[in-house]
């Protein structure tokens, strides 16, 4: 089992972004994306501050947000980095299972990368995603580059006025599927 303590809120920051263009989507009814809480049991409470101080995860997570964009499933997991490679460590196997199969149930599975000392958000599409993996699993390179990832797919920071315009990677990912 797995031990809780503070360096799960090192995407905290991130997390709220996204969160709240979430709820810019749902506010302009655009879509409707949930959270999914880690389960966790306490172990240790701080009695005077009602804070939990130990805990252990129940299960593994599978992704941080699911829910539906203009009738279309939507799964993904959120991730922060701050330097130009990104280890796939930070993805878990059982996490790229459950996409696979969230895909061919007819979703849209992918990666929110938060570049956080260069200020740039990337949709890694799923399909990059398991190229690098592959890779990995090959011998090769256990992260990827920055430099490696489609120009396409870096979010712009003013779309649709939202803080985390992933809708727009959404599109472009369904464009290329089509193609």
């Amino acid at each position: 089992m797995a031990t809780w303590n503070s360096r799960g809120l090192r995407g905290s920051t991130l997390e709220e972004l996204v969160n709240r263009t979430n709820e810019q989507y749902r506010e302009k009814g655009l879509a409707l994306i949930q959270k999914i809480p880690t389960p966790i049991t306490p172990v240790r409470m701080d009695k005077e501050n009602r804070h939990i101080t130990l805990a252990y995860f129940e299960q593994r997570s599978t992704v941080d947000y699911i829910g539906a964009v203009q009738g279309i499933p939507v799964c993904f997991d959120a991730k922060e980095c701050c330097t130009d490679t990104f280890p796939l460590a930070n993805i878990h196997s059982h996490q790229v299972e459950f996409m696979e199969a969230f895909e061919k149930q007819g979703g849209v599975a992918f990666f929110l990368i938060f570049f956080s000392h260069e200020n740039l958000f990337y949709y890694l599409t799923l399909r990059e995603l398991l190229g690098f993996w592959k890779r990995m699993e090959d011998g090769g390179r256990k992260s990827f580059r920055r430099e490696e990832l489609a120009q396409e797919f870096y979010l712009d920071k003013k779309g649709g006025g939202v803080l985390v315009p992933y809708l727009e990677g959404i599109q472009r990912d369904l464009d290329r599927r089509d193609e």
